[in-house]
């Protein structure tokens, strides 16, 4: 019995069920034992002195009788930035801002002026610039649409845009007659460079409607190319503090209307810094 009992105890000894296993949730609380530290028995192998470095070629001569290769390409050059030189402030200029809260100088400016050549309807004067730019312009929307420009209003003095004020003061108030109608001095009509336009074909003339014809859509899109702008966009009220007039363009030159263009500027103060004037 004894030896027996004793091949028993070494039997389950080589079966493993000399012990018992260790509970999952006893074994779950243990912490892990470290392994980040390298073995003691891991020997560590200095960089060999004498390893050879990278091996570099001297460049070879050109070789003189090899055809010429092409300079590579330069990278192109910016764009240059808008001319900096534009007048603003100059009765005279092309480029003068008059609103609201920029008032001509002198206020009884007068500006050399000639006939409308192109599309009139008889009595209306311009600036000579503004009538061979009309002239251009009333021509290419014939081709393309079958209809020119009428100009039915375009320079006016000191003296008859205080009349015209003055009446539609004691007409409508004159909160209201500021929302259409400039103060003397503050007209760009005064200026020789803006007109109000139709088309030939006499559609929505002097009402916002206008925008909606065919002139005024071409207008909207294309007055541009001749140096003209739609001077009192919708929606930009806060800024010119005039409601929308379609048919007025104000002739600035080509130079500032392609840039407002390109910048996608809907107004003169946006485009010259100026700040908003829905005021006085």
């Amino acid at each position: 019995m004894r030896r027996a009992g004793v091949l028993l105890a070494a039997v389950l000894v080589l079966t493993g069920c000399g012990a018992p296993s260790m509970p999952d949730a006893t074994r779950a609380q243990e912490p892990a034992t470290a392994s980040a530290s390298p073995s003691l028995a891991t020997p560590t192998v200095a960089p060999s002195a004498a390893a050879p470095g990278p091996t570099t070629t001297a460049p070879s001569a050109p070789d003189p009788a090899a055809p010429p290769q092409p300079a590579a390409p330069s990278a192109p050059e910016p764009a240059a930035p808008p001319a900096a030189s534009w007048d603003i402030d100059a009765a005279s200029s092309l480029q003068v801002l008059v609103n609201k809260r920029r008032p001509l100088q002198p206020p009884e400016y007068q500006p050399a002026l000639v006939a409308i050549s192109s599309a009139q309807e008889g009595g209306e004067t311009v600036r000579p610039e503004g009538d061979a730019a009309l002239t251009a312009m009333s021509a290419q929307m014939r081709a393309e649409i079958g209809e020119g420009t009428f100009v039915f209003s375009s320079y006016r003095g000191y003296d008859r845009q205080a009349e015209l004020y003055s009446g539609y003061v004691a007409r409508y108030g004159q909160a209201e007659a500021d929302t259409t109608s400039a103060r003397p001095g503050h007209s760009e009509h005064q200026t020789g460079l803006a007109v109000d336009l139709s088309g030939t074909g006499g559609q929505c003339r002097l009402s916002t409607c206008f925008g909606d014809t065919a002139a005024g859509r071409w207008i909207a899109a294309n007055a541009w190319q001749h140096g003209f702008v739609v001077r009192y966009p919708q929606g930009m009220e806060e800024v010119t503090g005039y409601e929308w007039e379609p048919w007025h363009v104000r002739y600035v030159g080509v130079e500032v209307s392609t840039a407002m263009h390109e910048r996608r500027v809907a107004t003169l103060e946006e485009l010259f810094g100026t700040g908003p004037a829905p005021d006085y």
